[in-house]
């Protein structure tokens, strides 16, 4: 073979492999881009193809909840999960669940000067509105490995987790629209401090209560926690709009609010 040729295909596969994951979006599909087309395979070999189709059809079983109760994403899917959740395509994922979001207002009674006070929307926080993806990628685990609590804590505490793309905007219309906001957060009670603090530097503030699991809650598992929560806050008379987050433990059990929004998060399991 022709040492020119040699070294062109060289350089190219080299191109191919500094492709940053933030251009890894199915709308570069349409639009026939070079860069995308060889990130997602379609001039790669086989073997790379099955493989990308086996970890996006492992991934959107997470998210319709298929897949549960995984422990740790599969070692050959970890840098898909990766690539994902640091492209353009999971932000363009996200701003599409806030522009439903924002259709499902279209079918409330209240406005701002009607609402009696009652109306209420819950909102969980990690990967909801504070994104853990910073996290992973000084750790590198995306959830290759089990999550490591203490770990986690202590960059919890940190305060220096940003704001999930587009929801600062989301929060801020539904407060606009007179509609109580309630965190409802698995993380524990001893991470107030911290959490009020990040939240707050995240361009969120004035929600109307910030719900964190007491010693009382320890032992319970996170979906009958939260669901206790929203019983709580209906039994109080507040008419729940709708809830929000990133995981299916977020919206099960009753009672169930009159709409769920989840967003995508493949990079762990929270029961």
């Amino acid at each position: 073979m022709d040492q020119s040729i040699v070294l062109s295909l060289a350089l190219a596969s080299l191109l191919v492999g500094v492709v940053s994951a933030r251009d890894w979006n199915i709308l570069n599909q349409l639009k026939g881009l070079s860069s995308s087309s060889s990130q997602n395979g379609i001039v790669s070999s086989g073997v790379s193809t099955n493989l990308k189709r086996y970890c996006e059809s492992w991934r959107i079983n997470v998210e319709v909840h298929n897949i549960r109760n995984f422990d740790v994403v599969p070692q050959e899917c970890v840098s898909h999960v990766k690539k994902y959740m640091t492209s353009s395509q999971y932000e363009d994922d996200v701003e599409r669940a806030v522009d439903e979001v924002i259709l499902h207002f279209g079918s409330m009674c209240c406005t701002k000067t009607k609402c009696d006070g009652m109306d209420a929307w819950i909102f969980d926080i990690d990967d909801t509105l504070l994104s853990t993806i910073p996290y992973h990628e000084n750790n590198g685990y995306f959830g290759g490995e089990k999550l490591n609590s203490t770990k986690f804590e202590d960059w919890m505490r940190k305060r220096k987790a940003p704001a999930v793309p587009h929801m600062v905007k989301l929060y801020q219309d539904i407060r606009e629209r007179g509609i109580k906001i309630f965190l409802v957060s698995s993380r524990k009670e001893y991470l107030r401090s911290a959490t009020v603090d990040n939240l707050i530097q995240a361009g969120y503030y004035g929600w109307s209560n910030l719900i964190l699991r007491g010693i009382e809650d320890e032992h319970k598992e996170v979906k009958e926690y939260m669901s206790e929560k929203r019983a709580w806050l209906m039994g109080l008379g507040y008419r729940v709009w709708g809830v929000m987050g990133s995981q299916w433990s977020s919206f099960a059990g009753c009672p169930l609010p009159k709409r769920t929004f989840k967003l995508p998060n493949s990079i762990y399991y929270v029961a």
